[in-house]
């Protein structure tokens, strides 16, 4: 018996693909993009139109020429500012200050976040976390104010202390070597508790039933800690790390300049880019080396980033920021 076939000659039918231009998007996500726009116009205004002043750090600036009339002179407020053997001390202060900022900040804010998720006291918890977070409120005026207070020379509490125990009292304030330890102490006291909010609301959105099957298979606190919350909040931690990095060679201005202040004792030990070109503004207004040494970090904050960003996108592209 002979089988006929039929063969469909007709093409067939391929779904219509929607051509989606900037007009679509645009009108599909309306509501999105309206909400962006308050944020869009602060960061043209207050970070993208600024970036014209940087023709300043070429130019001899004055006023009567003002920003794109005063005469180009090049690389004369680099030269300026390398010659004046601050470039090397400043650049080393706020990379080696910030390294070690943001090591302390990052672990101790690891460390409080994961204590504060395993306390039981619905109270206590709350209590711990809001004197945490209480310092972060505090402007660096008040805290160079408690500084000053505690390491007076004369009538601080911490001389005090020593005087009343038969000990010599330290001049904290004629002896660099004591801020070594009392600039990243303060500053991890201040930001500490803002660190471990972010850390904490990690912890918060893990699979807790990864926890409760640990504890089952007899894992204390210690170890569901070291091989489940710590390695979970690596994620969070390498991104909110790139970003610190990002910020790794602009200074705490102002904690430098209210701790510190012009005490040129100090001075080779604590001088950062920041309190630099502020000095610079303050003693002569020579807006060109001052433009010159901002542009330098900017420069130094962009090469560090990029740098750390291949680093990480060469273990894990997951990871990378771009």
């Amino acid at each position: 018996m002979a089988v006929s076939t039929k063969l469909s000659t007709q093409p067939q039918v391929k779904p219509r693909v929607a051509r989606q231009g900037v007009l679509h998007e645009l009108m599909k996500n309306k509501i999105l993009y309206l909400m962006f726009v308050p944020v869009g116009i602060y960061f043209l205004i207050f970070n993208y139109y600024p970036m014209a002043g940087i023709v300043v750090a070429f130019k001899n600036f004055n006023y009567r020429g003002g920003m794109f009339g005063s005469p180009w002179v090049g690389l004369e407020n680099f030269e300026y500012f390398f010659q004046s053997g601050k470039a090397w001390i400043v650049t080393r202060n706020t990379f080696l200050y910030n390294i070690v900022f943001l090591a302390a900040y990052t672990f101790f804010s690891i460390m409080v976040a994961v204590f504060i998720s395993t306390m039981l006291g619905k109270i206590f918890k709350k209590t711990a976390q809001t004197l945490l977070f209480l310092p972060y409120f505090l402007s660096w005026v008040a805290v160079s104010a408690i500084v000053y207070n505690l390491f007076n020379y004369e009538f601080g509490i911490v001389n005090s202390l020593l005087n009343s125990l038969g000990m010599e009292a330290i001049d904290v304030y004629s002896e660099v070597r004591y801020w070594y330890l009392i600039l990243p102490f303060f500053y991890v006291w201040k930001w500490v508790g803002f660190g471990s909010i972010l850390y904490l609301s990690a912890i918060m959105g893990m699979d807790h039933s990864i926890h409760e099957a640990a504890t089952i298979d007899g894992a204390n606190i210690f170890q569901r800690i070291r091989y489940l919350t710590i390695p979970l909040l690596k994620p969070t931690t390498i991104i909110l790390v790139l970003l610190g990095i990002g910020r790794i060679m602009r200074g705490e201005f102002d904690m430098f300049y209210q701790l510190i202040g012009n005490n040129g004792i100090l001075m080779d030990g604590t001088d950062i880019i920041d309190t630099l070109v502020f000095r610079s503004l303050v003693l002569s207004p020579d807006f060109g080396m001052a433009s010159a040494g901002g542009l330098y970090q900017s420069l130094l904050c962009f090469v560090i980033v990029m740098l750390a960003n291949g680093i990480v996108k060469k273990f894990d592209r997951d990871y990378a920021l771009f």
